[in-house]
Parts: structure tokens; C-alpha cells; sequence
């Protein structure tokens, strides 16, 4: 099975493709990395610089959601001004840290001063020893919605072979669903859908019985509509119990991190990063 980071990353956009990063490292050179950036630096230069993933609702689409809003609350506390490194996410996690936050891309953008939205997994962690993984803010999970009129349970994934399904087919619930039971539910699925917002305003207009996707894609649509259900995938290989987002930073960017998690703290303690996330419409509790 994949790892969760690699299959959270399923539901992105895949704008770069595995062109071969740098000629130097063919010729046995040591990979680059860029220096830490401290946090008087960046109050220096008054600005923080936060990397997003570029179309991932509720997150971030179009300069706006729910990762954007933590940011700019983030430079608020450092005393600086917001900037934004959007970006569209690479093949894998390592990639990502790599790109965007120990030695920059080889189009000659980034590295940021901190990436938001990267699984919070020691296996991550020990993986990319040149990053500093911390500051968990939300608890993802792979999860199912239902129109209650017409599923009123769902205890497996069984009564989904009588019922149309919308599920992304580029995410880790589409990869999960169409492989279940031996492709038992390929034939019920509609798959051409970009993310689970879009299958959940499917299931809003009646045009499937079920939607699929990550549980803040369905609960930003469907939250407050009683005529639904939104609950985990129920099947085995579904991550039950989910992952943790949170922060990324160069290893050595110590105060800065210190600083970063000091933030999130106080904003998950004031009730100000509940109501972020309220804004888009999602329940928010401690990862």
C-alpha cells in the first residue's frame, strides 16, 4: 500500500513533470541546499514567505481558503507582512519538502520560509533529514458522504454496487475505491471529478447517491445540511484514523520554527484557528 504521504498527494493538481532537476548531480556533485532563514531575517526583511499548495480547496484555490488565512494570522504574530509562494504539488512529498523548502525548484522558484499542509509522519520525517516537520493544525481523512434518503447505512462499502458513487479517480479515495473488493464497485463510479468538493456538490444536485474524497473537501460543501452523512471510508485499507498536517521549515531554521510554533499554539488556544476554519465551513478540533 502507498504511504499516506504519497497517496495524500494523489488529489493534486500534477503540473511538473520528472524532468531531470540538475545536470550537476549526474556529475556526482553534492545536492545544494539553501540556507536556514532566521526569524530576524525575516522580520528583517518584514515579510514571511509561505508556500501553498496551488488548487486544493478548502485550502488554498485562487489565493484564498483555509491555509491562506493561517498563514497570514502566522506573519501577524511574527510582526511581518504575509507573502505568498503558491505552487502545484510535485510526484511525491520529498519533492515537495526539496522544492519548496530545503533547496528550491530548478525553475528557479522557492525555497519558502515554511510549507504549509505537509504530513506531520516520522516516516516523513526520517526520510528528509534537512526538514523540520511540526506544528500539526488539522486532522485530514479519507471519508464517504451520503444522501441519508436514499443510503441510510453504510457499515462496508457493499451498498455501494447499487448506488452511483462521485469520487475523484486521481486521489487516494479514488485509487481506494476502485480497487475494493477486487474492482467489485468500477462499474458505479463516476471518476471524472476533480476533487471531493466537486463530487459533493454532485451529491447536492442528486446526481449520485454517495460522494467521496477527503473528509474537508465533503464537509466544506455539505456541513449544516442534515439531508447527508459524512463518515470515514469503511473498509480496512481507508487510513482510518487519518493524518496530521502541519508546518515544514529548513532543519535549522530553529528560532524561526520555535517562533512558527509559538503562533499556531496561541491561535489554536484563543479559538482564532477554530474560526478559520468555521469560515470554510469545517468543524476544526485538535489534531
Amino acid at each position: 500500500m502507498k504511504s499516506r504521504s504519497d497517496a495524500v498527494k494523489m488529489n493534486r493538481r500534477r503540473c511538473l513533470g520528472g524532468i531531470a532537476a540538475a545536470a550537476g548531480l549526474a556529475l556526482g556533485a553534492l545536492p545544494r541546499t539553501a540556507a536556514a532563514t532566521t526569524l530576524a531575517q525575516v522580520r528583517l526583511r518584514g515579510t514571511l514567505l509561505v508556500g501553498v499548495y496551488d488548487d486544493m480547496p478548502p485550502f488554498h484555490v485562487a489565493g484564498k481558503g483555509v491555509d491562506v488565512d493561517i498563514a497570514a494570522a502566522l506573519a501577524q504574530a511574527l510582526g511581518v507582512k504575509l507573502s505568498l509562494l503558491p505552487f502545484p504539488a510535485d510526484e511525491n512529498m520529498d519533492d515537495d519538502l526539496r522544492n519548496m523548502v530545503w533547496k528550491g525548484h530548478y525553475l528557479g522558484y522557492g525555497p519558502a520560509d515554511v510549507l504549509m499542509h505537509v504530513p506531520v509522519e516520522r516516516p516523513l520525517m526520517m526520510a528528509n533529514p534537512q526538514v523540520s516537520i511540526f506544528a500539526p493544525y488539522y486532522r485530514e481523512r479519507v471519508a464517504i458522504a451520503r444522501d441519508l434518503a436514499k443510503l441510510p447505512e453504510l457499515e462496508s462499502l457493499q451498498p455501494l454496487a447499487q448506488h452511483k458513487t462521485a469520487v475523484p479517480g486521481q486521489s487516494l479515495a479514488g485509487w481506494l475505491l476502485i480497487g475494493a473488493d477486487h474492482g467489485a464497485y468500477r462499474e458505479h463510479l463516476s471518476t471524472q471529478w476533480k476533487d471531493g468538493c466537486e463530487c459533493a456538490r454532485a451529491l447536492q444536485r442528486g446526481e449520485v447517491d454517495a460522494a467521496a474524497g477527503q473528509w474537508s473537501e465533503l464537509e466544506t460543501v455539505l456541513r449544516g445540511d442534515a439531508r447527508y452523512a459524512i463518515e470515514p471510508l469503511p473498509m480496512p485499507r481507508a487510513p482510518r484514523d487519518g493524518w496530521a498536517a502541519g508546518l515544514a521549515v529548513k532543519k535549522d531554521a530553529t528560532d524561526l520554527a520555535q517562533a512558527l510554533q509559538g503562533a499556531m499554539d496561541q491561535l489554536a488556544g484563543s479559538g482564532a484557528l477554530k474560526a478559520i476554519f468555521a469560515r470554510a465551513n469545517l468543524d476544526w478540533h485538535t489534531p
